[in-house]
């Protein structure tokens, strides 16, 4: 298990050294952002603004008219919520290609409660017209949606965090923006889950299938823009289907599955994420214990759910 983080550090690296054009815009946040090794290379290719999260939008805005590709990294919640405005008009806009890094998200910056939290952002931003969304669920993906974005063409948000995943999924194929991927099938429900929930959706269908449920595990890391005829192939073949996001069940993923369902092939959905309020304070494992989203509680509430649905 490992931090997504330093998968994408190591890919702008290499590919910095191929591209003199890359260049960072980080809000006082080196750290946080893993940049330190790409300063100590490129000492003249990171532009530390300070705290002040919507200037470092507009001047990542101006790199990429000025003909650079910007990469503007920091933690979620300041990103997402105070530079809003500048990533609506400086950036999506006029189609800026500028990539935006959120380096920590969710419940990462548990203990310090809802101003730290980043639950919203996918609600957010996948709602802005052109803006690509994208969230790896292993160190493979990281690299692999780092090195895509760097040939795409126009604005795009990259969701990073902190909590570990795996090297590699084992998925089928290759990363795609704008693919789902399929990693397991089911005839009971089929489990949609993003980012650092992917790999805890799998160990709760372990789980199920020793229960004697057939439980199916989808990756969806491009949210936007959303691939709608994989999804529904992916649950075509289930009974119902069940969401899986650290972030609030209202705007995000299950929202966005919902919307291809109700419009497409209209079914049983449960949602899971963080729902009743802003999200309690603590370790940031222990908040994601305390809205069930471990493997355990994943398997707890998908059984039910099955269970009541399919009676």
């Amino acid at each position: 298990m490992a931090d997504v983080r330093d998968a994408f550090i190591k890919t702008l690296i290499d590919e910095a050294r191929e591209d003199e054009r890359i260049v960072t815009v980080v809000n006082d946040s080196v750290g946080s952002s893993k940049l330190r090794p790409f300063l100590s290379e490129f000492p003249d290719r990171v532009f530390n603004v300070g705290i002040a999260e919507q200037n470092m939008v507009g001047v990542g805005a101006g790199l990429a008219a000025a003909g650079l590709l910007p990469w503007v990294s920091s933690a979620t919640c300041f990103l997402s919520y105070r530079a809003l405005e500048q990533i609506k008009n400086d950036v999506v806009y006029p189609k800026h290609n500028v990539r935006l890094v959120g380096n920590t998200t969710g419940v990462d910056y548990g203990a310090l409660g809802a101003t730290h939290h980043a639950l919203e952002d996918l609600g957010t931003l996948r709602a802005l017209p052109g803006l690509t969304v994208v969230t790896p669920s292993d160190m493979e993906e990281a690299e692999a949606a780092t090195r895509a974005l760097m040939q795409h063409e126009g604005p795009a948000y990259l969701r990073l965090y902190r909590a570990s995943v795996p090297e590699k999924l084992d998925a089928p194929g290759s990363f795609e923006l704008g693919k789902v991927r399929v990693l397991r099938n089911g005839d009971d429900c089929t489990i949609f889950a993003c980012g650092p929930m992917v790999v805890r959706a799998l160990d709760a269908a372990r789980m199920l299938e020793a229960d004697g449920y057939s439980a199916g595990v989808v990756a969806v890391s491009t949210l936007a823009p959303l691939d709608v005829a994989g999804v529904l192939e992916a649950s075509a073949g289930s009974r119902c289907v069940v969401t899986v996001e650290e972030h609030m069940t209202v705007g995000g993923l299950g929202s966005a599955i919902c919307e291809i369902l109700a419009e497409h092939d209209p079914k049983h959905v449960l949602r899971l994420g963080i729902s009743g309020g802003f999200a309690v304070p603590g370790p940031a494992e222990a908040v994601r214990e305390y809205y069930g989203l471990t493997a355990a509680g994943i398997r707890e509430r998908v059984a039910e759910f099955v269970r009541r649905v399919t009676k």
